[in-house]
């Protein structure tokens, strides 16, 4: 019942809206970034059925997990929240398979960490990806790559602190026995509406708050 009542509260906003309440550390160098995602993991109990076991086992945090991608506005505003996956699932998969590129719009960007590789996706709808820059096959990053890499560190370090919000909610920061994850996903979304309801993520310095 509170999921029915408070999903309307984590809702995907207008791209004025968005451009509207951008603060000044996206307008200087990414003003048209319309939302930040990352992947978040709560653990949960482990299952005995052994498929279950093992679609659920996360390597990242050696532990059963369910896996959920976060979506924030520039200003912190939790705009998606997908279902539940298993903690063996890439983040390119739960990407593809949430719902979440049917939000996008051409012109859009995107910043993500660079553990998403969702190149195939944006091309489709003229999208931009900005995520740290790689090495590759280079020694080293070029001065460019470095500043580019703290730039983009230093405002998508906001998509974490929302996660961080959600983890507030003991429900999401403890182990979910397996008689509850039934309801996750309605968990989520309780729990995402409840972030939305605090006090705003990210402040300009210069906005006077008396």
């Amino acid at each position: 019942m509170l999921a029915e009542k408070l999903k309307d509260l984590v809702a995907w906003l207008p791209r004025e809206t968005i451009r509207a309440c951008c603060p000044e550390s996206f307008r200087e160098n990414y003003p048209r970034t319309t939302v930040i995602i990352d992947c978040a993991e709560t653990f949960i109990q482990r299952p005995t059925n052994l498929k279950t076991r093992s679609e659920t086992f996360s390597n990242y945090k050696s532990h059963n997990t369910a896996k959920y991608l976060v979506g924030i506005s520039p200003h912190g505003q939790i705009m998606f929240i997908s279902k539940a996956f298993g903690g063996r699932a890439s983040d390119k998969f739960v990407v593809e398979k949430s719902g979440f590129l049917n939000y996008l719009l051409p012109g859009d960007e995107v910043m993500a960490d660079r553990g998403f590789t969702i190149e195939d996706f944006r091309f489709l709808r003229r999208v931009k990806l900005n995520i740290n820059v790689f090495t590759k096959c280079k020694p080293q990053l070029s001065n460019e790559d470095v500043t580019t890499t703290r730039r983009i560190a230093h405002v998508r370090i906001h998509v974490e602190r929302a996660i961080r919000r959600l983890k507030v909610c003991k429900v999401l920061n403890g182990t979910v026995p397996v008689s509850s994850l039934k309801n996750f996903n309605d968990i989520l979304i309780v729990c995402s509406a409840l972030v939305n309801l605090r006090s705003d993520l990210i402040r300009d310095v210069n906005v006077d708050t008396d």
